[in-house]
């Protein structure tokens, strides 16, 4: 790295890994991330640690993995514990601030940043309260969803735009200004998040007629797991659609990665024309992914790879350009990635995540990689394993799942039950073993959400509690 590296963050919610065109997607355009992909460096198989927001910022921030920062779901955020990147480089004298969503409590917390300009928190500080209600099945009405699809405006997108706005506006300024050190800026935009209301021109770059079709519909391709039958049958989102419907949902959400990629590229074009690109490191990823109607699911919440898995890019000095980088990699990661970058101290405090850098130069190349799920719909902890060819599904109480993603990438063939692979089993199960013991993760999380339950007022409060399918932004 050159001797003063800034650091600018770009981070989307719910872009899967594969909607781009530098992943190989023939038909979503995102030119803008494409070349940031061609002048840097692409992690191809990059994870969330929560496939959930909450959980996923709070990881982001803290780098630790949510069995240890206990921001279990979208009602328990993060509020300044444990210590972020951004709470290390303030106290060595940097500017830190974010623009945009952080899915945090609230601004009466110090959650690392300087400034938090045009924040969005969770929901009046509880957040998505019903997902607590693991037991219970019925708690989220699917007709909104199904309902908001195709092109028009939106309160999500005209956000989106505001981040932009003031992300530019913060660059010019930090590009006229003379510090000795350098600044961290968190650009956080919503999309694609649902609603799948798209601005009509980029809705539009996505015929219907021209779309592809979700993938491992028929019966004997739909998930058989017990767990993530749950979850299907908690979010059914699918059974409100027709043929045509799931098409423009679909549609829409390509059109909303685009518009997303649109995002970036106006907040790139600004960080050259500051004359800040050749001293700063930009890191663009997401929360978590989407299946967006694979195997009849939607959004989140899953350890299939639409869901788990990331888009990861990097850019910046001394980063190696049009290049791939197969190691496993995770949100935990941006932590040490920061601190690298801008020369920082950090802490003794013993985290998982390596440098983004380090990846590059072949540290690590046989790491795990861990993702967790502890929200609605789950009557049970979700833990995965992901390390080598192999993701190593435990649900406590339940039969695990394994998955040899060389041979069987798309995940149709759980190989836990098969004599043949019991050793590979052990193996995952012993490398899980080392980093937690899920059945004590499951029990922690559990406990923690019965006291969260009780001092909300308790089951039936939480029944009668107002219903929403995402987060109003902060004008409403």
């Amino acid at each position: 790295m050159t001797e003063k590296t800034n650091v600018l963050i770009l981070f989307s919610d719910e872009h899967r890994y594969d909607a781009m065109g530098c992943a190989g997607h023939s038909l979503v355009k995102t030119p803008h991330l494409d070349r940031l992909a061609s002048d840097g460096t692409r992690f191809t198989r990059a994870y969330t640690p929560s496939p959930i927001c909450v959980p996923a910022r709070a990881s982001l921030a803290t780098g630790q993995y949510v069995h240890k920062n206990r921001c279990w779901s979208n009602a328990q955020a993060y509020q300044g514990e444990p210590v972020s990147w951004g709470h290390q480089l303030m106290r060595q004298g940097h500017r830190v601030d974010s623009i945009g969503k952080l899915h945090y409590r609230g601004n009466e917390y110090d959650n690392g940043f300087g400034e938090e300009i045009l924040p969005m928190y969770i929901r009046d500080g509880k957040g998505w309260i019903k997902g607590l209600l693991r037991d219970h099945e019925a708690v989220l009405d699917v007709s909104a969803y199904t309902s908001e699809i195709g092109p028009g405006e939106n309160s999500y997108t005209d956000y989106d735009l505001e981040v932009t706005r003031h992300a530019c506006t913060w660059l010019k300024d930090a590009g006229a200004a003379k510090s000795d050190k350098p600044w961290t800026l968190f650009v956080s935009w919503l999309r694609p998040h649902y609603p799948l209301i798209c601005p009509e021109a980029f809705y539009h770059l996505y015929p219907l007629e021209e779309m592809d079709e979700a993938r491992f519909r028929s019966e004997q391709a739909l998930p058989q797991h017990p767990v993530t039958q749950a979850i299907r049958r908690a979010f059914n989102y699918d059974e409100r659609f027709d043929d045509q419907t799931r098409q423009i949902a679909r549609a829409s959400y390509y059109g909303l990665c685009s518009f997303l990629d649109a995002q970036v590229g106006a907040v790139m074009d600004v960080l050259e024309q500051t004359g800040q690109a050749d001293n700063t490191l930009v890191i663009y990823t997401s929360d978590h992914g989407d299946h967006n109607g694979d195997r009849r699911m939607w959004t989140k919440m899953s350890l299939y790879d639409e869901s788990a898995r990331i888009p990861m890019l990097i850019q910046g000095p001394d980063i190696p350009g049009a290049k791939t980088i197969d190691t496993l990699a995770s949100l935990v990661d941006i932590y040490p990635t920061v601190l690298q970058a801008v020369d920082a101290e950090d802490d003794e405090i013993d985290r998982p995540g390596l440098s983004l850098r380090s990846l590059i130069d072949g540290a690590s190349a046989d790491r795990g990689v861990l993702s967790e799920y502890h929200d609605g719909g789950s009557p049970v902890g979700m833990f995965m394993w992901r390390k080598g060819q192999w993701k190593y599904n435990c649900y406590p109480g339940y039969a695990p799942e394994l998955f040899d993603l060389a041979a069987d990438p798309d995940e149709l063939c759980d190989l836990s039950q098969d004599p043949a692979y019991s050793q590979d089993l052990k193996r995952c199960q012993d490398d899980m073993g080392a980093l937690l013991d899920p059945i004590a993760a499951n029990d922690l999380a559990f406990a923690d959400q019965a006291e969260r339950i009780s001092q909300l007022g308790g089951v039936e409060a939480i029944l009668a509690s107002e219903e929403f399918d995402h987060t109003p932004t902060p004008s409403g």
